[in-house]
């Protein structure tokens, strides 16, 4: 609400949180037995430090603003006064907010992912070399900003347009890959290091109305309506158990921490590959999808948010 008061659009700010996420996370620290003190945005974080404020534990689910490492923001300010955080570091933030070098990480530890290429000039579409249909969608963003119907790309003139367009609007690099036409999954992953373990993970369905074949910024937007979340078992389905097993090996491959969120899709002989990883993963109780996972999972949110602590404590305590 803040920033949208200064005047930043409702896509700048789609990452960031709504007054009642805030409300959700408080209250579930609260019934926890945790007392709490709201910290605000990354300057006023800096303005609380400047006034000498200290916390135990700092529960960070800051998006950031600017640049391609605005999410290691808070955590690399709290590093330097020392305050411990949940979810994971500067440096994995970072990592993993770049889509195109996480996927350079997973490749080496032999996690599939999509043959991809990331393009910084539209000079460099003279070199790609890779079959369509293919994908593109900015280097850096969450949500599904940039990401409509016609990211899946069909011949070199749509994709040299995306391309050119995605660019100048969100002013950063555009990562293209081949397209999966299979199912699409995400999967919750709570806990760090050997003690991680997946929470669970459902099948994202499209409804009649929303923008076919992508989880697109339209569809994530109106997700109630547009998207059904369809709970899956890896013991019974053999496409979900590879789902999970390559998302978990991408979160320890990467570093991740406390809890993340990662996204796989499937080709069309069911064959599952990683996308991304959200290591700062959107919390709303019925909005955000590992809230979603939890839910589905017969888990309520307060002991999914009483996992990310006590992810964080123990490994603060090591």
């Amino acid at each position: 609400e803040e920033y949208l008061a200064e005047g930043y659009s409702e896509e700048e700010t789609a990452e960031f949180d709504r007054p009642d996420t805030i409300e959700a996370i408080e209250t579930a620290l609260r019934e926890l037995g945790h007392d709490t003190n709201r910290i605000g945005h990354g300057r006023q974080l800096v303005e609380r430090l400047a006034a000498g404020d200290r916390w135990d534990l700092v529960f960070n689910i800051a998006e950031g603003m600017y640049g391609a490492a605005r999410e290691a923001q808070v955590p690399a300010i709290l590093d330097t006064f020392n305050i411990p955080y949940t979810f994971s570091d500067p440096l994995v933030t970072a990592l993993c907010l770049h889509k195109g070098l996480t996927k350079t990480i997973v490749q080496r530890v032999g996690v599939p992912t999509p043959p991809f290429a990331v393009v910084e000039t539209i000079d460099d579409l003279d070199r790609i070399d890779l079959p369509y249909p293919l994908f593109a969608k900015p280097i850096a963003e969450g949500t599904g900003k940039g990401i409509t119907a016609e990211s899946k790309i069909r011949d070199a003139t749509a994709l040299r347009r995306i391309c050119a367009e995605l660019l100048a609007h969100h002013r950063q690099p555009v990562l293209v890959e081949t397209f999966l036409s299979g199912r699409e999954f995400t999967v919750g992953i709570v806990g760090t290091g050997s003690d991680a373990r997946v929470l669970g993970s459902t099948e994202i369905a499209l409804m009649p109305g929303a923008e076919p074949e992508v989880y697109s910024y339209a569809n994530k937007e109106r997700c109630e309506e547009l998207c059904k979340y369809l709970p899956t078992r890896p013991q019974t389905d053999d496409e979900v158990r590879q789902a999970e097993a390559i998302a978990l090996t991408a979160y320890r491959a990467l570093g991740c921490r406390d809890a993340a969120r990662v996204d796989i899709r499937s080709d069309a002989q069911l064959r599952p590959y990683f996308l991304e990883v959200n290591a700062v993963a959107g919390i709303h109780p019925q909005h955000s999808d590992l809230p979603i996972i939890g839910t589905l999972m017969g888990i309520p949110y307060r002991e999914l948010i009483r996992q990310i602590v006590e992810s964080a404590a123990r490994r603060i305590s090591k």
